[in-house]
């Protein structure tokens, strides 16, 4: 049994500190891109400090995240926190793009890898290409997907899975009905 699990009241600081590391900034480097102390941020990844809502706006700009992903969820109770999310208690992540909606799985952001639920809207497309360093499986639970991956479009039906490995990839759902997809990613970049 892992005792080193992060319990609800400290997963904020620990979800800061595995985005900070997961961008390859130390503490100074985010210290000095939100114009604050390093001791200050330290506290604050420690959860020794509480931080206030322009703080965690600044600090989701400067991670590139959306800022929902900092606030804090609906807690667990005692016996579930670190181990279980309710489908009522998902966190909304990623950026806004028109036709996506993400919700963090994993009950937080401590582990090597981010399990991510996909609901891509009927009609919606992403035009730029996405690059991230991380390698990501999916898998299609429902509907179909557009993915272009390097170049080579292949379209993904429910049952089907795919892997992107730092490529250059992009996504289309052309068709009437929305698309769900179950991603995992490492390391984690929400």
């Amino acid at each position: 049994m892992r005792h080193d699990l992060p319990t609800h009241s400290d997963t904020l600081g620990a979800d800061l500190r595995a985005l900070r590391k997961s961008r390859g900034l130390t503490l100074t480097d985010l210290a000095d891109r939100l114009g604050r102390s390093v001791g200050w941020l330290s506290q604050v990844e420690r959860d020794l400090s509480e931080p206030s809502i322009t703080d965690l706006r600044q600090m989701a700009g400067a991670l590139e995240v959306s800022v929902s992903i900092l606030f804090r969820h609906a807690a667990a109770p005692a016996h579930e926190a670190g181990y279980v999310v309710r489908n009522t208690a998902r966190r909304r992540i990623g950026n806004t793009v028109a036709g996506l909606v993400e919700e963090l799985l994993s009950p937080d952001l401590t582990d090597d890898f981010e399990m991510v639920h996909s609901t891509f809207e009927p009609n919606s497309r992403i035009t730029e290409a996405v690059t991230r360093p991380t390698q990501e499986v999916g898998y299609l639970v429902s509907g179909r997907l557009d993915l272009e991956i390097s170049g080579t479009t292949h379209t993904i039906t429910p049952g089907d899975s795919f892997r992107i490995r730092g490529e250059a990839f992009r996504w289309a759902n052309p068709y009437d009905t929305p698309a769900v997809a179950i991603w995992v990613i490492a390391p984690p970049v929400y």
